[in-house]
């Protein structure tokens, strides 16, 4: 799917869970997500994205970064589209992040998006 302005475009802020595996479960299945994630980059479905780190995190070297969850800006045809994808994610299926605290929310974005990958 290539981006579109008719599409509405999603906001998706998606916390890890808080308990002692939940580090170990987000890096084992990191690449694997990272992959997906680029797909859905490359078809203009996932706008932008990252994970939200804490503060202490903004120096830190990469292996000592404490992330707390990801957020995301998604276009689709509807919530239940994005939710879909999210629930289609592998920290939604492996518990990386927590699905009671997940909220994906339609977004009026003030800014353009990056362009989509040709």
């Amino acid at each position: 799917m290539s981006s579109t302005p008719s599409l509405p475009k999603f906001v998706v802020w998606a916390p890890d869970y808080t308990d002692e595996g939940a580090l170990g479960r987000r890096l084992a299945v990191r690449p694997a997500h990272l992959e997906n994630i680029n797909k859905q980059i490359s078809q203009g479905v996932l706008r932008v994205g990252g994970a939200f780190m804490t503060p202490e995190s903004v120096d830190a070297a990469a292996a000592d970064r404490k992330f707390r969850g990801s957020c995301m800006i998604y276009e689709g045809e509807s919530i239940d589209a994005v939710r879909q994808l999210v629930e289609e994610d592998l920290y939604y299926k492996t518990d990386v992040w927590d699905k009671e605290k997940i909220v994906i929310l339609p977004i009026a974005l003030a800014t353009g998006l990056p362009p989509v990958p040709s």
